[in-house]
């Protein structure tokens, strides 16, 4: 099964790093969920919540001031001014 590469990184410090099936943010637009093969993208974010499906074990959650994603070759790369994680998400 596909999955993708994703990095969670607030302008300090990684928050997260894993594999996951989905992920989906608050992109300046509108929602983007991205999904394994999914096209290449560079997008603006805008300030609101940030949620990963890791392959194994439970949902990422977390809410983000703004910042930028980047999807290639199915690594996902969320960079973000400033990362408060929801309560009883996980990280690693």
């Amino acid at each position: 099964m596909a999955q993708l590469d994703v990095d969670l990184v607030a302008a300090d410090r990684k928050i997260w790093s894993g594999q996951a099936s989905m992920v989906s943010a608050p992109a300046s637009e509108g929602e983007i969920g991205i999904l394994p093969g999914h096209s290449p993208v560079l997008a603006v974010l805008r300030a609101g919540e940030v949620r990963i499906t890791p392959v194994s074990g439970a949902g990422i959650r977390g809410t983000i001031d703004g910042g930028f994603l980047s999807v290639d070759h199915d690594r996902v790369t969320i960079v973000a001014d400033a990362v408060s994680m929801t309560a009883g998400a996980s990280t690693r």
